[in-house]
């Protein structure tokens, strides 16, 4: 992790110049509060040298003042507030927490010292710090809010599964499927599809019935009725079904930090299993660490251990007294902190006679050597890492002695608990077990690099390692050497202490231990390693004794006693200068007898004794060892030792001189040694620093609070221990190894405040009595700063400040200071005193306020006061590390806070006066660094966001500490300080926002925000009854309910926090950011708090929650103020997938006819094309800057959602009444867009999870369907246009989709396949849980607006609107739960206002037919009953009260005409049980029998029927496209006298055309619907701007007068918006010369109508398409055109029949055969069908009867030449084409090639019916002529081919595509007329008859040029490819190679007769070279 290390400027706020007088903190205060406290002005200004600028910010912007909280709360609080308040706990008297925790303790019983010692101050300090519990403070409900966010339960898995229409199979019917029966087609088609039926519905058994259908007697018990309905089963937390935010930044949350624990690495347990040797004779003993080579290092301690057997033991039991159980381990856990592959463990075994073996593991593969070294060899550490190296080198090749043996070992990783494991100081480890198991040793590590983790038990053990003795020189014959080694507290033998760890099979402790025996070596090696427990209090007695002995290894005759013979003594006292010695030592050897008090003195600096001492080699250093410490007692580093003995010595009892290391230091110099080392902290290492961390802070904190009297001055250290503090945590911030959280906080640093920190105890204060002692203070327990002693130390202080002023780290005071400082400073120059001064003259009254002794010095206030006057560098880290300082802060005020009598003391005088001024100035001050960070430091606005997240916490703990006014206040002051500063809008609300996110985290926020306050807080009861709605609406009559939504003033200042929030999120919205971050920040935060407060187990009461709804009553006038801005997706399978279950389109083939084709069909406005279907397909403005993602969108809907769940119903009922109209429209538009958010998509997925491709392509085209139906009215169209800035977004979103992958599926799917099964499952119940309750809450907004209609004046549009976004959520993919209550919504809606929705709302009652009916062919059979319920209660009403059955009768034909036409998998078994349902109603309808409604319902139903029975046919035909839209052609011409329903067809096929990608075809369907309707239009009035009828489009249609043609598009706007999607299809189709004549049309009714902003949209598509034929004119692929003839009776009446089929631009032969050859086959059955492959006319005679035939023929347009002179460009030679040809070859013999006088070819003429393009794709041959010519040799095309190749090769801007098909057709020709092919029929012999050698020439040389242009093609293509198409080229290249080596034969064979010389006569004078003939004459030549 990188860690930057941010510099303040450091001039910016010093407080002091530093050359004079320094500024006392009340003056700092005072200016600082004049400055803060003001009001902040409109306009910020910044000053440059070029001259000045300024940043507007709005008014509203400005922090208000806040209420004072407690004064309210005091006195305002009604009974009920109260109540509610105590029950969310408000600030309880036990809410603060400072308890302390008890440490978690390995080990059985914590490791401390022996008992009955008298510790050293120091060592006492460390063992109370490892041993006392931690202090904790915290508050209880704390865990509340956001953190029960955070960490939300998951509550799901209650959740009832909801079952969508898209999610159940219907019935497979049991039936064989029929082939299509092609002779049905040709019935007569002259039958009135309308009256035929051949089904009989009273077959079929009806589906259950709604029951309650007429049961009620009036509208009011229906409503209450489906209120008790939709208020069942439902889900009280609606986040509990929303995904979290996943936030990269989670800055509410403060991470906890880890508890202190002992540091280990990575562990491994090691066990060993068996040691063998092939020769057992002796016992084996074994040690096993890990050494690092990398770093030739050791990194365990030695662990013993043996294998032996109890035979083996049995010879050494005389020499063991006992064995204890914990040496008998054999296994061990290794800790590792920096693994490497060049780690290896390292055994070593003793024989015991010395011999000794390595036996090294090598981690990286384990594999295992063994190497004997005999005893005469070395092998030091060092030659262990060079041996290793050679292993690691050599991969275990090198040669070394083996010893046959063998070794198992098992190494695992380590599991939770091991049984039986001992700590390395042999404490047992819990849990401890029950049975007695083989002990598991513990590993102590010796890091490879420094572990920077503070120690945290007592540890205090010392490593020896005798390294190598030298007797070399003496003449003696000690040749075989031991050294005994003792650890000895005096000099009596007596003394020697068990302190020694003993090995395996043996005592625990050991008193002495001896090296192993090297045999005949007088200098031996050693590898021992010893390892002591050290005493907790070492004395300057304490050493370690050796003895050296030489041992005989045979007894000689007549000698006795010992085999040892004494050599010398040596030994180490084990402190110098009171340290402990380590390292390396190298000791002289005393001869004979120690001498006496020799320990006091080390061996080489012993003074003279009477007698002499003896010395071996006089006095040289023999033994070398060295020493090692683990030891978290003994700091072992100078600076730490120094600092800590000095701090001791203030505890009194100590006489001077104090010694320190070498010195002494008297009382005179002892503040200022003191002070030195307090300075010198920072210079000590980083390892030891942060080992002792804990103590290190804690004695600097003791010592702020601990002034000294030294000879009765007093010196106070406060000053100089708090910059020693701050250059501590400077040092370990900006250490690069020590970790940070990711808020910046150095984890060491957070976890000591967290667990360590506790006040300081102060008891005791130092005097001096001058008789060089220091003692206690006799008088009292404290000392502070009183009165008396004021002066005296204010001025000794002031003295110390202006001395630490030469400080070279302090920058000069000639530096440039911020003008706010200077602004500070300058009103206080003339006001010398100092802060203590100030501090002493506090008044009387505000003392005696607080109940706290007045002598006491408390922590936080000294800290505050440290804080306010530090300078210089001390200052930058203080507000560079503020958190830190805060926390520390927060904690000391908690103890203190903990220790009042809260019922004595009120919350305002817990805290005196001054420290509440100290808190405003640094809160001020921080605030301005944060600011001026912004301003001048851009690089590090890291480090500002940190600042702020600080700055923000400490108000947050404030809340619960302080008086909350006083919070306020500062948070007002940061607010408005922040908004002076020039920073840019979104930097200032994004600062702000982090500040506020915080301060809403609390706990107790929303009493904060003083929720049960709200000015007309709904009644108690959310869901009151009838009697008390008349009530409360009454009492709401008293105060304006519109400006409960407002974000007003009074709103800001009474909920404060709830203000501030909400006015961020509303600027928010209002800016332009880039990429939306800021909005989307905003947006994310109001969420999480609606969330927090949703999932907050207090606000679970409804009556709760309702009262926080109201509190967020304004954010719902800001979220339907920010409408424009959202984006949002809806699944765009309306048609298609979503309601039929057909295969999913594929998303490029999605494309705008989808929906106006639903729009035309069902005048349904949620699918229109775009945001006007009439008026604009699309603009070409893009996204605007600060659209909201679709996220984002979802998170705000989300929270509007929540609060009109939650909030008291009565309200919000009474807030639709009272908004204004257009206000009203917008919330319906709001509620549209909701539905469509959350609408379940149809793999189980939410649309609020990531978007689909698809969806995303059309997530604005969908927006502007909303707006377009529910503005209504080209007016109302336009007047939104205006709103909105007129932006279509489609083509914006279209052009980043690329970019935008984090919305599309496939992330989606990525997530998805790491999910399990069940993962998925409770994926999808969660989300048909959140659609299903997101669509009811939008339902029960929607039925509180309808039953407030009646108060309201403007009814119509108001049931209009509700009745649209009904509609729309029925389009949507929905839960059976939400359907059945919005079909109980839309009865309610019929019964209510029947007489109003038949008449005025006669298009949405067409969409609401078209919706119903679609429910009728559900497979889902609780949709189906409601549908029918609600279909036949629409028929009785619009028959008993509207009188308009007419209409109803229509529309519901027309929709079921549309429905069947559109959908390709319409299930018509369920939707003829639904028409007999319908059936049913009507017949047990007993109050309607007497009327003619029965028999009218039952004519319907047979009608509806009769089209079902096309249906079926349909169905057939769906996989041979033409077959079905001959079909649907036929169908549509059946309704010759029902102008809707015959424009419905043309839809339809419009439809399906589209969905092939025929935009052509479905165009000119549009183009015929607009013919139909031209000329209804001319029949009522004639305008002079309107079309002539359908003459103008070149179509006749007869209209019936008595038909009804009430469909919307029956009008001039639907004329323009049929002929507008035509244009846009005919783009698609790439005939942008269509578009203009389409126009054509339109744009004198524009002009008429005066739609100037229409006609500017017009032209600016027509320069686009006569822009798109300038740049693609030579580029478009129209049509290819293909002769079908059908051949045998089998096809019925095709037979004998020819059609031309029109295919898509590049579409070969083959491909329309497979398909057509597919379908017939599955038609007629295997072996029936033939295809005939040449183009010969066919001869029936020679057909088999019981065959079907067809032949498929390319054909090409043909045109006369008279005609071509006016079909000049591409287009017109590819449109309105009628005639086609194509050519056979034949000959007169009957065979179809022969010589080439024989050769002839057959021209064939074909005339259609129609011209295409057409209404269909294919259209019968009415007309055929045939044209017989010679054939005589082809140079016709192979000219073309020629031309062709040359002008794809060299276009200015070559096209790869064109020249790659025009190559391939060249090159790689496969077909008979292939260029080879031609070549070997017309060149390959020469003609006999000479009239043919010209044409035959003629030939030759066109194939020359030819196969150069290929030539030329093929390198040109080279240059063309991208690299994944070499392949392709080289494929090419192949290709022409062969094809010139298989012409070059035939192109160089010439014919003779042609070449012969031409004999010129000669011509005098006429010589000249230049005149001269190239074709030389004879003569010339011989």
């Amino acid at each position: 992790m990188v860690h930057l290390i941010f510099c303040f400027l450091s001039t910016l706020f010093i407080f002091v110049s530093l050359s004079h007088l320094r500024h006392s903190s009340a003056e700092i205060r005072r200016h600082f509060s004049g400055i803060s406290h003001g009001s902040l002005p409109h306009h910020r200004h910044s000053y440059s040298a070029s001259g000045s600028f300024c940043f507007n910010i709005p008014q509203s912007y400005e922090a208000v003042e806040p209420v004072d909280l407690d004064e309210f709360l005091m006195s305002q609080l009604c009974s009920g507030d109260a109540e509610l308040m105590q029950e969310l706990g408000e600030f309880p008297d036990d809410d603060l927490e400072v308890e302390l925790v008890e440490r978690e303790c390995r080990t059985i019983r914590p490791s401390v010292p022996e008992e009955g010692v008298e510790l050293d101050p120091h060592v006492r300090d460390c063992v109370q710090s490892y041993t006392q519990p931690w202090l904790v403070v915290s508050r209880r409900s704390q865990g509340y809010g956001w953190i029960a966010y955070a960490e939300r339960t998951d509550a799901n898995r209650v959740l009832q599964r909801q079952t969508f229409e898209s999610d159940v199979e219907p019935d497979k019917q049991e039936q064989v499927e029929k082939s299509p029966s092609l002779p049905a087609l040709c019935d007569d088609t002259t039958r009135t599809t309308l009256t035929c039926s051949d089904f009989n519905l009273r077959a079929l058994q009806p589906d259950h019935r709604v029951e309650s259908l007429l049961r009620f007697s009036s509208p009011e018990e229906l409503d209450r009725f489906n209120l008790e309905a939709r208020n069942s089963n439902r889900y009280g937390e609606l986040f509990g079904l929303y995904p979290p935010i996943d936030e990269e930044d989670a800055v509410a949350i403060r991470p906890i930090p880890d508890c202190p624990k002992e540091h280990f690495g990575q562990r491994i347990l090691v066990r060993c299993q068996t040691i063998k040797f092939e020769i057992e004779i002796e016992p084996l003993f074994a040690t096993m660490a890990l050494y690092d080579l990398k770093e030739k290092k050791k990194i365990s301690e030695n662990v013993h251990f043996d294998m032996n057997s109890d035979q083996m033991k049995g010879f050494l039991r005389s020499h063991t007294p006992h064995t204890d159980p914990s040496t008998l381990a054999r296994s061990a856990i290794f800790s590792i902190s920096y693994p490497s592959p060049d780690i290896y463990l390292v055994i070593r075994v003793w024989l015991s006679n010395g011999y000794r073996i390595k036996i090294i593991l090598m981690q990286t593969d384990t594999t295992i050597f063994l190497i004997s070294y005999p005893t005469g060899e070395r092998l030091s550490d060092e030659d262990l890492f060079k041996f290793l190296a050679d292993i690691k080198r050599s991969s275990g090749q090198r040669r070394v002695k083996i010893i046959p043996g063998f070794l198992r070992l098992e190494v695992s990783p380590v599991p939770e608990t091991v049984p039986g494991c001992l700590c390395p100081e042999l404490i047992p480890v819990k849990p401890v077990s029950e049975k007695n198991p083989r002990a598991v040793k513990e590993v102590l590590e010796f890091p490879s690099s420094e572990v920077y983790v503070p120690h945290n038990i007592y540890q205090n053990l010392l490593y020896v390692y005798p390294l190598r003795l030298n007797l070399t020189n003496r003449l003696t014959s000690a040749r075989n050497i031991t050294v005994k080694i003792q650890f000895m507290s005096g000099e009596d033998p007596s003394c020697a202490m068990p302190v020694i760890f003993g090995k395996s099979s043996g005592p625990e402790f050991l008193k002495e231990v001896y090296t192993p025996v090297t045999y005949h070596n007088r200098s031996p090696d050693f590898y021992d390693e010893i390892k002591i427990h050290l005493p907790a209090r070492l004395t300057e007695k304490h050493h370690l004794l050796f003895t050296f002995y030489h041992i005989s290894c045979q007894q000689k005759q007549n000698q006795t006693g010992s085999l040892e013979t004494l050599i010398g003594y040596s030994w180490l006292p084990l402190l110098n200068n009171d340290r402990l010695q380590t390292g390396q030592q190298c000791l002289p050897i005393v001869l004979d007898k120690l001498p006496v008090n020799y320990s006091l003195h080390s061996p080489e600096k012993l003074p003279a004794q009477v007698p002499p001492v003896k010395w071996l080699e006089n006095h040289k250093g023999l033994f070398n060892l060295e020493l090692q410490a683990v030891s978290s007692v003994q700091t072992q580093d100078s600076h730490l030792e120094r600092f800590c003995t000095l701090c001791h010595a203030l505890e009194g009892k100590t006489i001077f001189p104090i010694r320190v290391g070498d010195e002494k230091i008297s009382e005179n110099m002892f503040e200022h040694e003191l002070k030195l080392s307090i300075i010198s902290l920072s210079s000590s290492g980083l390892e030891p620093l942060v080992l002792f961390l804990h103590q290190v802070l804690d004695k600097l904190f003791r010592l702020i609070m601990q002034p000294m009297v030294i000879a009765g001055q007093t010196a106070n250290l406060a000053q100089i221990a708090f910059e020693s503090v701050v250059s501590v945590v400077n040092s370990l911030h900006n250490s690069q190894e020590l970790a940070k959280d990711h808020q910046g906080r150095n984890c060491l640093l957070a976890t000591y405040l967290y667990f360590v920190f506790r006040l300081p105890d102060t008891q005791h204060e130092i005097h001096t009595s001058g008789t060089g002692g220091l003692m206690a203070h006799p008088e009292s327990r404290y000392s502070t700063l009183t009165r008396a002693t004021a002066t005296t130390v204010g001025f000794m202080l002031l003295q110390s400040r202006i001395r630490s002023s030469s400080n070279p780290d302090i920058p000069a005071p000639q530096s440039p200071e911020d003008a706010e400082v200077n602004n500070i400073l300058g009103k206080g120059l003339n006001l010398p005193g100092s802060r203590i001064s100030a501090a002493g003259k506090v008044s009387n009254s505000s003392q005696s306020s607080s109940t706290r002794p007045t002598n006491r010095k408390l922590f936080h206030e000294e800290l505050a006061l440290q804080m306010v006057v530090s300078t210089g560098v001390c200052r930058e880290n203080v507000y560079k590390y503020a958190w830190f300082f805060f926390e520390l802060l927060v904690k000391s005020m908690s103890q203190h806070v903990s220790q009042l009598d809260k019922k004595a003391v009120s919350r305002r005088n817990r805290f005196s006066d001054r420290f509440k001024d100290d808190i405003t100035t640094i809160v001020n001050v921080v605030t301005a660094e944060i600011g001026n960070i912004l301003v001048k430091q851009q690089k590090e606005l890291e480090q500002a966001e940190k600042v702020n997240i600080s700055l923000a916490f400490f108000l947050y703990d404030l809340m619960s500490l302080m008086d909350r006014g006083l919070v306020f206040q500062l948070v007002k002051n940061y607010c408005n300080q922040m908004a002076a500063k020039s920073v840019s809008m979104s930097t200032l609300i994004s600062m702000r926002l982090e500040f506020l996110r915080v301060l809403c985290s609390h706990e107790h926020y929303l009493n904060l925000s003083l929720f049960f306050s709200s000015p007309a807080s709904a009644p108690a009861s959310p869901s009151p009854s009838t009697s008390s709605q008349t009530s409360s609406l009454c009492s709401f009559q008293d105060h304006k309910i519109a400006a409960m939504f407002d974000l007003s003033q009074d709103f800001k200042q009474r909920h404060y926090l709830t203000g501030l929030l909400l006015t961020e999120l509303s600027t928010a919205l209002d800016m332009e950011s880039e990429g939306g971050r800021v909005q989307q920040k905003a947006i994310n935060a109001t969420y999480s708090l609606l969330c927090a407060h949703d999932l907050d187990q207090r606000c679970s009461r409804p009556e709760v929650k309702a009262k926080i709804a109201a509190l967020y009553l304004p954010l719902v006038g800001i979220i339907i103020d920010s409408i424009n801005y959202l984006d949002f997706t809806v699944s765009d399978s309306r048609g298609g997938k979503g309601k039929s279950g057909g295969p999913e389109e594929d998303p490029d083939s999605i494309t705008p006819i989808n929906q106006s084709v639903a729009m035309a069909i069902a005048g349904n406005p949620f699918n229109t094309l775009a945001r006007n279907a009439l008026v604009s397909m699309a603009s070409v403005t893009g996204k605007t800057s600060n659209m909201l993602t679709a996220e984002t969108s979802r998170n705000l809907l989300m929270c509007f959602l929540w609060i009109i769940k939650n909030a008291d119903q009565n309200l919000i009922q009474r807030w639709t009444v009272d908004v204004p109209s257009s206000q009203l429209s917008r919330l319906l538009e709001l509620l549209a867009i909701c539905i469509s958010c959350f609408e379940r998509l149809l793999d189980g997925k939410q649309s609020s999870d990531k978007v689909s491709t698809q969806a995303l392509q059309k997530s604005q085209q969908a927006k502007a369907r909303l707006e377009e139906a529910l503005l209504g009215g080209i007016g109302a169209r336009g007047e939104m246009m205006k709103r909105v800035g007129g932006n279509d977004r489609t083509l914006g979103q279209r052009e980043n989709l690329r970019w935008r992958k984090d919305l599309t599926q496939w992330r989606q799917t990525n997530d998805r396949q790491d999910k399990s099964k069940a993962e998925l499952d409770q994926e999808a119940i969660i989300s048909g849980n959140l659609a299903t309750e997101t669509n009811l809450i939008v339902l029960d907004l929607l039925e509180m607006i309808v039953q407030a209609v009646p108060l309201a004046d403007c009814k119509d549009n108001v049931v209009g609107g509700v009745l649209k976004v009904l509609l729309h959520s029925l389009t949507c993919n929905q839960s059976t739960t939400f359907l059945s209550h919005c079909f109980s919504t839309l009865r309610a809606l019929i019964v209510k206002f029947g007489d109003l929705l038949f008449e005025e709302e006669a298009e949405q009652c067409a969409d609401l037919c078209q919706k119903v009916l679609h429910y009728c062919s559900s497979c889902v059979d609780g949709n189906r009953s409601q549908a029918c319920a609600t279909l036949y209660l629409i028929m009785r009403y619009s028959y008993s009260s509207a009188s308009n059955f007419s209409r109803v009768k229509m529309q519901v034909t027309m929709s079921l005409a549309s429905l069947v036409g559109k959908s390709s998998d319409i299930h018509e078994e369920y939707l003829r049980r639904s028409f007999r349902t319908i059936l049913a109603y009507a017949e047990e309808d007993t109050e309607m029998q007497s009327t003619q409604l029965p028999s009218q319902v039952d004519e319907l139903l047979r009608n509806l029927n009769s089209i079902l029975s096309d249906t079926v046919k349909m169905k057939e035909f769906q996989k041979d496209p033409e077959m079905l839209m001959d079909l649907m052609y036929r169908i549509a011409k059946g309704y010759q006298t029902s102008p809707d329903l015959r424009l419905t067809w043309l839809q339809n096929m419009a439809e399906k055309h589209n969905s092939r990608k025929c935009f052509t075809e479905s165009a000119m369907c549009l183009v015929h619907a607009a013919a139909l309707v031209a000329e209804y239009l001319s029949m009522l009035e004639d305008h002079k701007y309107l079309p002539v009828g359908s003459v103008t489009f070149q179509v006749s249609y007869y209209h019936d007068k008595d038909g009804v043609c009430s469909g919307r598009y029956f009008t001039e706007s639907g004329l323009v918006g049929l002929l507008e999607q035509a244009a846009e299809l005919f783009s698609n189709g790439g005939l942008y010369e269509a578009v203009n004549e389409v126009y054509k049309v339109i744009v004198p009714i524009l002009e008429a109508h005066r739609d100037f902003r229409k006609l500017a949209s017009t032209h600016d598509k027509l320069q686009r398409a006569f822009e798109n034929i300038i740049q693609k004119g030579h580029k478009r692929m129209f049509g290819t055109y293909f002769r079908v003839g059908f051949y045998g009776c089998k096809f019925g009446d095709l037979d004998e029949q020819e059609f031309i089929y029109k295919e898509p631009g590049i579409t070969h032969l083959p491909e329309i055969s497979h398909r057509l050859e597919n379908f017939y086959s599955q038609c007629f059955g295997d072996g029936v069908l033939e295809m005939i492959k040449d183009s010969t006319p066919v001869d029936r005679k020679k057909l088999n009867p019981s065959k079907a035939y067809i032949q498929i023929t390319f054909v090409e347009p043909y045109f006369d030449d008279y005609e071509m002179k006016d079909r000049l460009t591409n287009f017109e030679k590819n449109f309105n084409l009628r005639r086609f040809m194509y050519t056979t070859p034949f000959t007169k013999s009957g065979r179809p090639r022969g010589e080439l006088n024989e050769q002839y070819k057959r021209k064939t003429i074909l005339t259609t019916m129609h011209a295409f393009p057409y209404i269909k794709t294919r259209i019968n041959v009415i007309q055929k002529e045939e044209v017989m010519t010679i054939q005589r040799t082809p140079p016709t095309p192979m000219s073309k081919k020629t031309r062709e190749l040359a002008e794809a090769t060299h276009r200015e801007k070559p096209d790869a595509v064109m020249l790659q098909m025009v190559l391939q057709g060249s090159v790689t020709a496969t077909v008979n007329q292939g260029p080879l092919e031609v070549a070997q029929v017309f060149l390959n012999e020469i003609p006999a008859d000479p009239k043919l050698f010209r044409h035959h020439n003629k030939l030759r040389l066109c194939f020359k040029e030819f196969i150069l242009r290929c030539g030329q093609a093929v390198e040109k293509n080279k240059l063309l490819i991208t690299p994944d198409q070499k392949e392709y080229q080289q494929e090419m290249k192949k290709n022409y190679n062969k094809l010139r080596e298989n012409l070059r034969p035939m192109l160089e064979r010439k014919i003779p007769e042609l070449y012969k010389p031409i004999i010129k006569p000669r011509i005098e004078n006429r010589d000249s070279f230049k005149r001269q003939s190239l074709r030389r004459t004879q003569d010339e030549n011989s």
